[in-house]
């Protein structure tokens, strides 16, 4: 269990932070850059939570639990025979996003054109916390040409990403509220 009674420490008034093994590294290093686009994504769908009410608000509190251990994976560098077994995204939590997907994927029209972002409130921050989740995969898929990361946590990520357009398009009344992309129609004619 974590406890925290003293939020400030000054240990990072230098620009380094400690990663979840005690490893000092830089504010800017790929692996807190990856944990903390992470971080954000979890705020904004604490901003859609404030926007949405049952199974809905459920699926989004098992999502920013998840994100948490999405953290604590990414702040753990791998290690041979950890001292202690570093929490990790494991495949059942991309399953479930599948699941869910499919569920809601089902009761919605094929698409015939890009969406824009919009519609309900709830909907626009979901794209908002959909574009905020993909630049946290491009960050772990960055950091991964260089260190090990957890292959489950990239496709968690991945799989998010696809949840969130979803349940977007499922708040915007079953996509019927989308707002379609109309290619080309605000360029100027000769």
């Amino acid at each position: 269990m974590v406890k925290l009674t003293k939020i400030y420490t000054r240990g990072g008034d230098k620009g380094k932070t400690s990663l979840g093994d005690g490893t000092r590294v830089s504010k800017t290093s790929s692996r807190v850059e990856a944990y903390g686009d992470v971080d954000e994504t979890n705020a904004v769908i604490g901003l859609v939570r404030l926007h949405v009410t049952g199974q809905t608000d459920e699926m989004l509190a098992r999502i920013q639990n998840d994100l948490f251990d999405l953290g604590a994976d990414l702040c753990t560098p791998e290690q041979e025979q950890p001292k202690y077994p570093p929490l990790r995204i494991v495949k059942a939590q991309v399953d479930r996003l599948e699941e869910e997907i499919d569920e809601m994927n089902s009761e919605l029209a094929p698409l015939n054109s890009f969406i824009l972002p919009g519609g309900s409130v709830a909907s626009s921050y979901l794209h908002l916390a959909r574009t905020v989740c993909r630049r946290a995969e491009r960050r772990m898929i960055s950091l991964s040409d260089s260190e090990i990361v957890n292959p489950h946590a990239i496709a968690y990520a991945n799989r998010l990403s696809d949840f969130l357009f979803v349940l977007g398009r499922f708040l915007n009344d079953k996509g019927a509220e989308d707002v379609l992309w109309v290619p080309g129609a605000n360029r100027a004619t000769d």
